[in-house]
């Protein structure tokens, strides 16, 4: 009996100080279980169904480590000197215990910096085709209409009772680019981060499921069938001089905006200049794998229970949607205007790509132009709004940082 009982304090002892018994603790495990639930769920969108899967599956497991009680994978800290303070000993948690600095505080330090989404901007260049937006520059104001969304849910964010740098954070939303929304919000309000991220990029996913209704409302048939005609043929001297012109105007006007504009631009010029292939193969490639994975991650580990449960999740998950939606109905209002003035020789429906999802939101256009006129192949000349909004998210970054990261 002794020997059972000797066994059994085992037993029982391992279990009192294992992640399961936090579950029933007093201390709100069943948050933690939740979360978890929530982070089986989003795997679930991005293995089964495709959501998004290289940064939503890095996302997803991200939020799983986290909330593994015990297990010191959550990030603990949302400044620098935070960070600092954590290597160094000098923060405590609500029992007056010091935390100790865990694998995923290490790999946030390079969203924290600002390091990880400049990073895959570089990427995101070196893959970018800015040709039909070259060929067409009229396409910048349909990328820059579609930013609507974005000043928009700012405006109601701030009546919902959230401070600037808040608002500003879930606006961002609206522009419907991963990496500038984790940009603004590590810089203005980084305790959303992981919230704001998951929205973003469920939004971003949900691009075919959501812009077509808002389409179709603010178009007619005949608008919607519109054929265009062909882009004018770009010189390499233009694909050149196109990053070069962009990085120095951008970075004069908006500082701020400088080091996502000015990476997307170098990644470009890799591609275009001829003569770096090789690392633009790499930038495309491997960097961009190793920081989509870093970025991932740390992003999904800083969505704690405590940070992730709340009303304010359900009010950024709803303003979202509402940014998302303004931002599609401004390129689409915008592009019936130029539609009228170019005397029905531009389709509507090509505004709608200014949202910078790339290149889902163009495809989105192609299938609804299509629909209307099997004939109609609007894919190229809605590249140049969707390769605008990229620029333009950035931009739209560089005001909010620049007006409310003071």
């Amino acid at each position: 009996m002794e020997i059972l009982r000797g066994v059994w304090e085992v037993i029982s002892s391992i279990f009192q100080n294992s992640g399961f018994a936090y579950f029933f603790s007093a201390d709100g495990g069943y948050k933690n279980l939740i979360m978890i639930l929530f982070a089986f769920v989003f795997l679930y969108l991005g293995i089964k169904k495709g959501f998004e899967p290289l940064l939503m599956i890095p996302i997803a497991f991200g939020m799983l480590l986290a909330n593994l009680p015990m297990a010191n994978l959550a990030v603990q800290y949302h400044d620098l000197q935070g960070f600092i303070d954590l290597v160094a000993g000098r923060l405590t948690d609500s029992a007056g215990k010091t935390l100790t600095p865990g694998l995923m505080d290490f790999l946030y330090f390079g969203v924290k910096a600002g390091i990880y989404p400049p990073l895959i901007f570089l990427g995101i260049g070196s893959m970018t085709d800015f040709t039909s937006l070259i060929a067409r520059p009229s396409s910048f104001i349909l990328g820059a209409a579609a930013q609507l969304g974005i000043f928009v849910a700012y405006l109601v964010a701030i009546v919902l009772g959230f401070a600037p740098n808040e608002a500003g954070s879930i606006a961002i939303i609206g522009g419907a680019d991963g990496p500038t929304a984790i940009f603004v919000t590590s810089k203005l309000a980084p305790a959303m981060l992981g919230t704001i991220a998951v929205a973003a990029y469920s939004y971003m996913a949900l691009v075919p499921v959501i812009q077509p209704p808002i389409m179709r409302a603010l178009t007619t048939k005949k608008e919607r069938s519109v054929v265009m005609g062909n882009i004018r043929p770009v010189s390499k001297l233009e694909k050149i001089l196109f990053p070069i012109v962009i990085t120095v105007v951008v970075s004069l006007l908006l500082p701020d905006a400088a080091a996502l504009v000015g990476m997307l631009m170098l990644g470009n010029l890799l591609k275009e200049s001829g003569r770096t292939d090789r690392i633009a193969k790499a930038a495309q490639n491997e960097l961009m794998n190793i920081i989509t994975i870093m970025l991932g991650l740390s992003v999904g580990a800083t969505t704690s229970a405590q940070s992730f449960l709340n009303w304010n999740t359900i009010k950024i998950v709803v303003l979202g949607f509402l940014a998302f939606g303004f931002g599609t109905a401004g390129g689409v209002l915008f592009g019936k205007l130029m539609y009228i003035l170019s005397k029905g020789k531009i389709n509507p429906l090509i505004g709608s790509a200014g949202v910078s999802a790339v290149p889902m939101a163009a495809r989105v256009a192609q299938k609804e132009g299509a629909r209307e006129n099997p004939s109609n192949f609007l894919l190229m000349h809605a590249m140049g709004p969707n390769v605008s909004g990229v620029i333009g998210s950035a931009v739209a970054a560089g005001i909010l940082l620049t007006l409310l990261g003071k």
